[in-house]
This record gives C-alpha cells, sequence and structure tokens, in this order.
C-alpha cells in the first residue's frame, strides 16, 4: 500500500474537504473521507472511473455540442476532459462549496480555461439563472450520497427544458441494490420513460435524457464517435456502451 499523503484539508459550514495523495492519485474528499473525485496527476483529463466515463458518454450522444453546463464541479475531471475532447465553445460549472474549485486549482489540475465560468452557489437555486446549454450534467453529491436535486422533480424537469434542441441532460444517478436509479419510478414518470441508462461496476446508474420525445439516441453514431476518441481517451468506452440499456 502506498503511502497516504494529506495536502489540504478545509473546514468549511457545510464539513470537512480534503486533499490526499496516494502515489500518482489525489483524491477529493467529502467528511469521513468520502472520496468525491479522482485526479491522475499526469493528466488530470484522465478519467479514472466508469461513472465519469459514463457521462462522457452521454456527452458523445450530441454530435456537434458547443455549450455545457455542469451543475457540482468536484475536481472537475469530467469538465477537463470535455474541454479537451469536445468542441466546446462555452462551459458553466455551478459548485456549491467556495473552497472546491480553488482546491480543484490548485492541487487537482483544473485549469483556468477561458472558456469555463465558475459560479458558487446551490444548483437548485442557481438553474434558472444558467444558460441554456447542448449538454447538462447532474452531479450534485454530499458526505451522505446524492443531493435532493437528484430526487427533485422540478428541478429536474427544469434541467430538461434548460436543454438546447438536441441536447441530452446526464444524470450520474445512485445506484440501488437491485440494480436500477435511485427513484426509479419518480424518473419514469418524469422523463415518460424515454431516456438510457449505463449501470456502472461503483454500482451508480449514469442516465441519458434527451431534450424532449421526439429526440433519440443514435447507437450508431455514439458507437462510432466513441470508437474515434479512443486512442486520444487512452482508454475504451466499448464496455459502457455495451451496458447501456434503455430506461428500466
Amino acid at each position: 500500500m502506498k503511502e497516504e499523503r494529506l495536502l489540504a484539508e478545509v473546514h468549511d459550514a457545510f464539513g470537512v474537504i480534503r486533499v490526499v495523495e496516494v502515489g500518482d492519485y489525489r483524491f477529493l474528499e467529502f467528511g469521513e473521507a468520502i472520496e468525491q473525485s479522482c485526479v491522475f496527476t499526469a493528466d488530470p483529463s484522465w478519467l479514472e472511473y466508469d461513472y465519469t466515463r459514463a457521462m462522457l458518454i452521454g456527452a458523445l450522444a450530441h454530435p456537434a455540442p458547443e455549450s455545457a453546463l455542469f451543475l457540482g464541479l468536484g475536481a472537475g475531471t469530467l469538465t477537463q476532459a470535455c474541454l479537451k475532447f469536445l468542441a466546446l465553445e462555452d462551459i458553466e460549472a455551478i459548485e456549491l462549496r467556495p473552497d472546491v474549485p480553488r482546491l480543484a486549482m490548485q492541487y487537482l489540475g483544473l485549469d483556468d480555461d477561458p472558456r469555463l465560468t465558475l459560479r458558487i452557489g446551490d444548483a437548485i437555486e442557481l438553474l434558472p439563472t444558467a444558460e441554456a446549454a447542448d449538454l447538462i450534467f447532474v452531479d450534485l453529491y454530499t458526505d451522505s450520497g446524492p443531493g435532493v436535486g437528484h430526487l427533485a422533480w422540478n428541478f429536474l424537469e427544469a434541467c430538461q427544458r434548460k436543454l438546447e434542441p438536441g441536447g441530452w441532460l446526464v444524470i450520474n444517478q445512485w445506484g440501488t441494490d437491485g440494480g436500477k436509479p435511485l427513484g426509479a419510478a419518480l424518473l419514469r414518470g418524469l422523463f415518460h420513460r424515454h431516456y438510457w441508462e449505463i449501470p456502472v461496476k461503483e454500482g451508480n446508474v449514469v442516465l441519458l435524457v434527451p431534450a424532449d420525445l421526439e429526440q433519440t439516441l443514435d447507437l450508431a453514431a455514439l458507437a462510432e464517435r466513441a470508437k474515434t476518441l479512443a486512442p486520444r481517451l487512452g482508454y475504451s468506452l466499448q464496455p459502457l456502451l455495451d451496458a447501456l440499456r434503455p430506461a428500466t
């Protein structure tokens, strides 16, 4: 076992935030060592975990996204990957805790990219003031699990409405013991069973929700975009594509 090194510890109104280093990796932790993000220090755009790779697949569902909205930043690895591998012109990220972006930039390799706008506050409250986007990512986790937005009908509905035509809402949803997303019945009702799921080995289920009921997922085009990107990513997304399924 490699030695764990504490790089930073901050106490704020929500609890403790830590950055720890183990070998070639750095971790953002909330509370009692609850891991929020993992960064490969040699390449902060490297997506170590399957749930982040599955969320990138959600981004690839759009043939040519120009804008993205991240609700929950964490260490910013997915944001970094989208900045690097997609031709995005404008990215907005809303993060609840002010120290998270600062620590991400200081210790976790988050670039101060001119295309990226960071705002501090509650995503549920700030969503109405956000710009519409081709891609919207919901990843609102605390040290005790998913934030209330992950099961809030009005908020999730508002996220879908914030999408540009042809856009995609990508939700990192908590998984249940049965392999279904948390709040499956609510999600089925809200989105009229018109979405796709990618279960991942970390236990979560990533949801791919289109902007409207007329929009479908072009699986062949998605697989081709993933295949083309694989040499640049350094890994294949095919195993996750193989797990992709319609709404359960």
